[in-house]
């Protein structure tokens, strides 16, 4: 028989040693399935108690983003936690582990900077909240409904129905304008009419349009007053206030019924324009050329 192939069958043989299967085979083959039980019971137990914390700060009418923050941050600690149990079961020095991946996660805070700022922009928005799920904002350059602030980005939603992602550190460094914190706005509107024209009659017609929607505020009273005389125009500034979500069905209504009673009405809103001399030059010049 060949040398070679004795070596394998004495190699063989001795896996197959009473011995070795009580030594070795089923004690690892235990741990194996035990850490995967720890794994997936624990990965269970993790889900669940996270969603039990949320369903909690939801009863307590916190802020929605505050729990999809807070949720995640807690599923995220949870599992890190499962998965070291797990791996000291397997008997894996989990204490040196952890020195090395401190040592490690310093490295990789240095090269992931950008995204542990991210991280703490995220904290910052849970913290201080300038905005919550609903509000209409323009941030980080994009004009949406935020719906949720996970670790490292804001998912937001804009009018037209896109989601984009944005990055926390994003929105937190520039200015963040929120158009619902207020239960009131104001809509500034400027209508030009000619030089020709009556301003009074012009400011009695949209007075007449303003008032009469229930949608505007008395108080504060709408202005009418004159902003500018124009180089092509006499521009009227228009200034009512309005609840919030009435903002912009009333900005395009007023925008509409102004124009329909100014043609009813013989009042002209102009158009840039400029006047143009022609001069013609003197036949003798054109000889003399």
């Amino acid at each position: 028989m060949d040398p070679v192939s004795t070596f394998q069958i004495e190699n063989l043989a001795a896996l197959y040693q009473p011995g070795f299967v009580d030594a070795y085979l089923i004690p690892w083959t235990i741990r194996i399935l035990t850490a995967a039980a720890i794994w997936f019971v624990g990965k269970w137990v993790a889900d669940k108690l996270t969603g039990l914390i949320r369903q909690v700060m939801t009863r307590a009418k916190l802020d929605t983003m505050l729990v999809a923050f807070a949720g995640n941050i807690i599923n995220t600690a949870l599992l890190v936690v499962v998965i070291i149990a797990a791996l000291d079961h397997l008997g894996i020095p989990t204490t040196s582990m952890l020195a090395v991946f401190g040592a490690a996660g310093l490295a990789v805070a240095l090269a992931l900077k950008d995204s542990l700022g991210n991280f703490a922009s995220g904290v910052m928005l849970i913290m201080f909240r300038p905005f919550k799920v609903g509000d209409f904002i323009e941030a980080g350059g994009i004009s949406g409904v935020p719906e949720e602030i996970r670790i490292f980005h804001t998912v937001m939603r804009t009018p037209d129905n896109r989601q984009i992602t944005v990055p926390n550190g994003q929105i937190t460094a520039g200015a963040i304008i929120n158009f619902s914190a207020k239960p009131t706005r104001r809509i500034d509107l400027v209508f030009g009419i000619s030089y020709g024209d009556d301003i009074r009659k012009a400011k009695a017609i949209i007075e007449g349009i303003v008032t009469a929607d229930e949608r505007v505020l008395t108080d504060p009273a709408p202005l009418i007053a004159l902003g500018e005389l124009a180089d092509s125009s006499v521009n009227i500034n228009v200034r009512p206030w309005v609840k919030t979500e009435d903002f912009w069905p009333v900005r395009a209504d007023l925008l509409e019924r102004v124009k329909l009673a100014f043609d009813e009405q013989g009042i002209t809103i102009p158009f840039p324009q400029r006047d143009l001399h022609l001069h013609e030059v003197p036949r003798t010049l054109k000889s003399a050329a």
